[in-house]
């Protein structure tokens, strides 16, 4: 009975170990990668958001040809379109006759586009060929469908992963946070958005 109850309480602090080097992970002094999704606008089938990443890792640069981001969708979402970035694949869209989404994966994998994307392509802060210095940000557009149209039907994406050339992050879940608000060029106008949800990715290790 006696080793019954040491070997349960080892159990334990190697569990509770493992814990804490997760926490402590996603809670790094050196900072980390921060995604912000902000829906911005409903659709009939959806919504409109601006997504943005935000390098607030102290001396750790995303080099060229820049980082990926993926997720996975909890529906049938596809994305009708995009501004100032591009998925890698577009996977399957035979069950659309017209009107063809941009992506119809599951799980979408959406590289930063380059300086020289024309300009109708392109939203502020995106299409630096991925390059992420420190205290900068990439942005991007994305028009979704399939998706619940409204604050109580809508779905967030899980499974974030943040990958840039040898280096590897981890990413923790994707929490619903208090909406980003925006200031007009003129600060004379304060707009928010309708939903945002946030996701943070800490350095992992070189590889």
């Amino acid at each position: 009975m006696e080793s019954f109850f040491s070997a349960l309480i080892v159990l334990l602090l190697v569990s509770f170990s493992c814990f804490a080097s997760s926490a402590e992970a996603l809670t790094s002094n050196n900072g980390n990668i921060t995604i912000k999704w902000d829906l911005l606008s409903w659709t009939p089938d959806g919504y409109v958001a601006v997504v943005t990443a935000y390098n607030y890792q102290k001396q750790r640069s995303i080099p060229s040809p820049g980082w990926k981001m993926s997720w996975r969708w909890t529906r049938k979402e596809v994305i009708w379109s995009m501004v100032g970035a591009q998925t890698t694949k577009q996977g399957d869209c035979s069950m659309f006759n017209e009107n063809i989404p941009h992506s119809c994966t599951s799980k979408p994998t959406v590289i930063d586009l380059s300086p020289r994307t024309p300009s109708y392509q392109q939203i502020a802060n995106c299409c630096r060929g991925g390059v992420l210095k420190p205290g900068s940000e990439s942005a991007f557009q994305l028009s979704v469908g399939n998706a619940g149209d409204s604050v109580k039907t809508v779905r967030m994406p899980v499974n974030f992963m943040f990958t840039a050339p040898k280096q590897q992050y981890i990413c923790g879940p994707t929490k619903n946070v208090r909406p980003t608000r925006f200031i007009t060029a003129d600060k004379r106008r304060v707009t928010r958005a309708l939903m945002t949800w946030n996701i943070t990715c800490v350095f992992h290790k070189a590889t």
